[in-house]
């Protein structure tokens, strides 16, 4: 499919639009921290990729090479903005509350929470990056250092300084 839209096919474009949109805009809101600077991000990278599409040269998966043009796209724009002082709406939300559970454990969870969203805004940039590339989508250090542009013990370093932050910051949590 990648190939064929390489080649000119606007529907095949398209058709990548459609099945990697969700993700990418999932990718997006955790790196930018809220959805209308993430959906701008998402738009401006289908936009690089329509003109770059035939620099595609099928090293990588087209997710992967999504990956990275969004990942690149959303750190620019950190880099050229303060760092954020609202907490992330992208953070998952705590379970919803059962009959049997307690009112002031929902309450502890959801602190909880908010507390792990404020810890996020507090890494840099490629740490939180590398961090949700690997813990909340998934990807392997190979395709981390693929997507930022680093190499694998650059993102190694990354995650183990980001991890270690998250630790310190959740720790009256445990």
């Amino acid at each position: 499919m990648a190939v064929r839209a390489a080649e000119g096919d606007d529907d095949a474009f398209a058709a990548l639009v459609r099945r990697h949109s969700s993700v990418l805009l999932v990718l997006a809101c955790h790196l930018m921290g809220d959805q209308p600077d993430a959906e701008d991000a998402l738009q401006e990278s289908f936009l690089s990729a329509w003109r770059r599409l035939p620099e595609f040269r099928g090293d990588a998966t087209f997710r992967t090479w999504m990956y990275r043009i969004v990942t690149n796209r959303c750190l620019s724009a950190l880099r050229s903005r303060p760092p954020p002082t609202a907490p992330l709406d992208s953070a998952p939300e705590p379970a919803t509350p059962t009959s049997g559970d307690l009112p002031e454990r929902t309450a502890e969870a959801n602190a909880a929470t908010a507390a792990l969203t404020q810890a996020l805004t507090r890494l840099s940039a490629g740490q939180r990056a590398c961090w949700v590339l690997r813990e909340l989508h998934g990807l392997h250090y190979d395709e981390i250092a693929h997507v930022t542009g680093t190499s694998e013990q650059a993102v190694r370093g990354k995650l183990f300084r980001a991890r270690r932050s998250l630790a310190e910051a959740m720790s009256p949590w445990r």
